[in-house]
């Protein structure tokens, strides 16, 4: 099958540290070109790919000090991007919303033949930079319900806040070639791992251990862009750390986060968000490493209750369940993740879903042309009858100027 991404142009693909959405590009990516797909990424120049890479400009936008709320290099990339699609033959375009600029493509993919679909990997509103939200979602409304759309769980399928043309959940996948489970001894340090704003709830975390009387490590990303970040994380962060039961290791690439998990006695993660995945938690299991969660978006959907964590509603019912990750079998952790979310099966399912989209686009295509085949040109429609003409005692002149699309339309429709 011949396929191609559309991805964000904000982050490398891989990402270096902190980035959901590009790690499982990178994932499935690679996975379909496994599978023996034709797979073309469109994306930065900075992206490790295995497919056809075709960029737009040399490094990804954060690489290059762009903040979040520039938009105009990443319309530029969407915009060729459609561009470079129509020239070209593909069976499928698949796109990924994660930020608010990816809602430029669904007015953008209007002009494109190719079937397409998108993964929504974020949730509504999409108007909205750091805590200012705007209106702006509901005028995209003529266009992102009717595109077909993968939901990446259940939860988020089922919370939308708008009606939209779901075709599929599709839980993210690792390489399991690249996360196994490394039997070595097992220290007593706790991890949290991701972006430092409040509902991702490293302060949670710390409360947490400090009752406990655990040590924790966080490792993760303060996102200099957005001034809450990193005011959370110098009132609520910083103060607690010591070096010694509360540390901060920064941000860690994906060889320094396996290293981490994998030594982990336990990964927390005292969301404070109905977050619609959440990717460290597999990461954490596909390593053996048992989570501790929150039982808030998707996470009842991720971790396997006394199987490959504990799902928690308080910082007090997550400081009982510490002592009972001991009873949990590591390899049996990997092994639930193996079975669940693997990249071989997210590839799989995606293609299952490609081919019901292209089916359904084609099928769209014939009713459209058979309706235009059967309806009648009425010679009357493009006539002038007698009665219409205007008398006045002073002639009017009327002046009608077509544009050139609108004539364009307009000579369609006669043919």
């Amino acid at each position: 099958m011949r396929i191609v991404h559309i991805a964000p142009p904000w982050l490398r693909i891989p990402p270096k540290h902190y980035g959901g959405t590009e790690a499982v590009i990178a994932n499935l990516v690679n996975e379909q070109v496994a599978q023996g797909h034709d797979v073309t990424l469109l994306a930065p120049g900075d992206a490790q790919t295995s497919a056809h890479l075709v960029s737009f400009f040399p490094r990804s936008l954060i690489e290059t000090g762009v903040p979040w709320h520039a938009h105009l290099k990443a319309y530029y990339h969407l915009y060729k991007s459609i561009e470079y699609i129509k020239d070209h033959n593909f069976d499928i375009v698949h796109t990924h919303l994660s930020s608010s600029a990816d809602m430029y493509l669904f007015p953008l993919m209007t002009s494109l033949a190719t079937p397409h679909v998108t993964t929504l990997h974020s949730h509504f509103p999409f108007d909205r930079a750091q805590t200012w939200t705007g209106d702006a979602d509901e005028f995209y409304k003529e266009w992102f319900l009717s595109e077909p759309m993968v939901a990446i769980s259940k939860y988020e399928r089922n919370h939308s806040p708008y009606p939209l043309n779901f075709v599929g959940v599709v839980h993210h996948g690792l390489p399991m070639d690249f996360f196994k489970h490394r039997v070595k001894e097992i220290g007593d340090c706790f991890v949290w791992l991701g972006r430092f704003v409040p509902e991702k709830g490293a302060h949670l975390a710390i409360q947490v251990a400090q009752q406990s009387g655990v040590p924790l490590i966080l490792a993760g990303i303060v996102d200099r862009y957005v001034a809450a970040s990193v005011a959370y994380f110098e009132e609520q962060v910083k103060p607690h750390i010591d070096g010694k039961h509360i540390t901060y290791v920064g941000p860690v690439n994906t060889r320094q986060k396996i290293s981490l998990l994998s030594k982990a006695h336990g990964f927390l993660n005292p969301i404070l968000w109905e977050e619609p995945f959440g990717m460290v938690m597999i990461e954490a299991m596909a390593l053996g490493c048992p989570v501790i969660s929150f039982a808030r978006g998707a996470a009842p959907e991720i971790v396997a209750e006394g199987k490959s964590g504990f799902l928690v509603n308080t910082v007090e019912e997550m400081v009982e369940c510490i002592p009972h990750l001991a009873e949990l079998n590591r390899t049996s952790i990997h092994d639930y993740v193996l079975e669940n979310f693997s990249a071989r099966s997210m590839a799989e399912q995606y293609v299952k879903i490609y081919k019901k989209v292209i089916a359904s686009a084609r099928t769209k295509a014939r009713q459209t042309m058979q309706v235009k085949k059967d309806v009648p040109i009425l010679e009357s429609a493009f006539m002038v009858s007698p009665t219409s003409v205007l008398t006045a005692s002073a002639p009017a002149q009327v002046s009608y100027q077509q544009s050139p699309s609108a004539r364009a339309r307009s000579e369609e429709k006669l043919h």
